[in-house]
């Protein structure tokens, strides 16, 4: 799952293929989340490889947690939200497709 699979391709004058914004969307909460407090400090792609199988998708947990700008750091005793990924996709295309 990438989030830019929904981001639109355009070419720029001299044929450059460019890659409009992504926005990323609002993860709502569910009844299926995750809550976890972490014991030591974890790095946002490392729980995304525990939870998700795929470290590329951090920005899940960044997102519905409010983290993750500057840093993939997560100190210790912080509570933090684990959405499901199930419907992450369908969420990312539909925010990006009705801006």
């Amino acid at each position: 799952m990438s989030r830019y699979n929904s981001t639109s391709l355009t070419k720029d004058n001299k044929g450059k293929s460019r890659r409009g914004t992504t926005i990323i969307p609002t993860v709502p909460r569910s009844e299926s989340d995750i809550y976890i407090t972490t014991t030591t400090p974890e790095r946002l792609d490392k729980l995304a490889h525990s939870f998700y199988e795929d470290t590329s998708l951090w920005w899940i947990i960044a997102e519905a947690n409010g983290i993750g700008k500057g840093t993939f750091i997560i100190p210790s005793n912080t509570n933090l939200r684990i959405p499901n990924k199930s419907n992450i996709q369908d969420l990312i295309i539909q925010t990006n497709r009705n801006r």
